[in-house]
């Protein structure tokens, strides 16, 4: 009934979102003279954040279509290589004929994005600045609402085969980029191909503000994961796709539910933001709305996670650290990472990380012993938070070079070198 709840919520209010639009392009159009009033601009902004805070949003696009490496600009386009059911693998293919000679045989890199609510869109900064140094890929999940029941379940194992089978895609000498909540997966799936001897395992992998151990440095959510049993969250959060979406039927974690998660833990900060929008249009400051609208566009798209994945990950990530204790097993096969023994491994996390504390994805290195001291990095990243992780110019100027000089630095070493 919560879904389907919400979905007469959002069309009872449809009406009212048309006729805020309508409002709003009346009263700010330049050949009404009234638009240039104050009463008039306060209106129109107070209309456009009803609009926007009541309107439903798809899923963003990535837009990269070019960037700039050594001074060149390169064209991007992207590609998918395979194609499942809850999420594809995506590639940006640069333009080989602009590429600087430097980049022609780029270390490639796959990024694993989470499936936590948000599409993978959210890191199109993280790729933009890897697209500079690496040939890169990305998971590419899709909204479980919109996948038939006839797909069948999708629980964490299957989550792991996903990324198992793209790394298998891709082959040898790939690197894994593991952002936030994929990091046990990525770390499942390299210690699985380790001890099968699987040549795709990666050469490196680098998890970035992830709940390997979320008993060190517990935050919010994780006070919450560990204080309700499972039957709570399956009781309270879990319901049925409605009709007439594509996966109707499908028990889910709806994305909804978990953006109001992700918006009343800095309620605040949403507040003054919505507020300085009305003040901004009023002003006519159009630099500061788009960048509001920017991040909003992408912040507010949310989507539906499959039940079984989600409870999967409750109970086997934040509850019972299953990883950390060295108990996960996958189909049936104990998730032993002292097995991981070739592949290189780089943390990183950041200061002001509320959502994945300091030490939860240190905790790595305590776990794959195997591999070599000299084969290890951790670094901190001073004055960010989560996100300032993996996007930002923390990022851009200070993570990603160190990424970069990581991955070179472990780079197989081809014949002849």
């Amino acid at each position: 009934m919560l879904y389907h709840l919400y979905e007469l919520t959002h069309a009872a209010v449809a009406p009212w979102r048309a006729a805020a639009h309508l409002g709003r392009l009346t009263l700010s159009n330049p050949a009404n003279p009234w638009s240039y009033t104050y009463p008039a601009k306060a209106t129109s902004a107070a209309l456009e954040v009803f609009e926007g805070l009541t309107r439903r949003y798809g899923k963003p696009e990535f837009g990269i279509d070019q960037v700039s490496i050594g001074g060149q600009r390169v064209g991007v386009r992207e590609e998918v290589v395979l194609e499942r059911p809850f999420g594809d693998l995506l590639h940006f293919v640069r333009d080989p004929d602009a590429l600087p000679r430097s980049q022609r045989d780029a270390p490639r890199m796959l990024v694993v994005a989470p499936m936590s609510g948000h599409y993978a869109t959210l890191l199109r900064g993280t790729v933009r600045t890897l697209l500079e140094s690496f040939d890169v890929y990305i998971t590419d999940w899709r909204d479980a609402r919109d996948v038939p029941v006839t797909s069948g379940a999708f629980a964490l194992e299957d989550y792991i085969d996903y990324v198992i089978a793209f790394m298998r895609e891709l082959g040898p000498d790939l690197n894994v980029m593991a952002v936030c909540q994929p990091g046990p997966a990525v770390l499942a799936a390299t210690a699985l191909l380790a001890a099968a001897d699987d040549p795709a395992q990666p050469a490196t992998v680098t998890i970035m503000g992830s709940p390997i151990d979320t008993r060190r440095s517990p935050t919010e959510p994780n006070h919450l994961a560990k204080t309700r049993p499972l039957t709570w969250f399956e009781n309270n959060v879990i319901t049925y796709v409605p009709f007439p979406h594509t996966g109707a039927m499908r028990r889910v974690y709806p994305g909804f539910l978990q953006l109001t998660g992700f918006m009343t833990m800095n309620l605040d900060r949403h507040l003054d933001a919505h507020k300085n929008l009305f003040q901004h249009l009023v002003a006519g400051d159009g630099d500061s709305v788009n960048a509001h609208r920017k991040f909003y566009d992408e912040y507010l798209a949310v989507m539906d996670l499959a039940a079984e994945y989600y409870l999967d990950t409750i109970q086997i990530v934040f509850q019972e650290h299953r990883l950390a204790e060295g108990t996960m097993t996958h189909r049936g096969i104990p998730v032993d990472l002292k097995a991981i023994r070739n592949t290189a491994l780089m943390t990183v996390e950041g200061e002001k990380d509320d959502i994945s504390g300091i030490g939860q994805t240190q905790a790595a290195h305590d776990l794959c012993t195997s591999i070599p001291a000299a084969r290890r990095v951790d670094y901190v990243q001073p004055g960010v938070g989560h996100y300032g992780v993996f996007n930002g110019s923390r990022w851009r100027a200070e993570i990603a070079p160190r990424i970069r000089d990581f991955v070179q630095s472990n780079r197989p070493r081809r014949r002849g070198e």
